[in-house]
């Protein structure tokens, strides 16, 4: 067994709480994402706006792939999905 089977084997079960929590705590997590980057915002007086506003966006999107909302996975995941066939005419 590889060092990288061995770390996944004993991160599995924290990956379920970690979903779990997401899931039960999600809207919390997005609420306190706002609250910190309206901080920072005014902060540094909106001379990062647009990075803090993408980076926050993209720790919820984290956030929303660790409690399993949005549907599956597109990119660099194990689910493959299959091409939808031609349009009949």
């Amino acid at each position: 067994m590889g060092l990288l089977d061995s770390l996944k084997a004993r991160l599995a079960p924290a990956k379920g709480k970690v979903t779990d929590l997401a899931q039960q705590h999600g809207g919390k997590v997005h609420h306190g994402l706002d609250k910190a980057a309206q901080v920072v915002d005014e902060k540094t007086k909106g001379k990062y706006s647009d990075g803090i506003h993408t980076g926050t966006a993209k720790a919820k999107g984290a956030v929303d792939r660790l409690a399993h909302k949005d549907g599956p996975s597109t990119g660099g995941g194990d689910t493959f999905v299959p091409p939808a066939p031609p349009p009949a005419s």
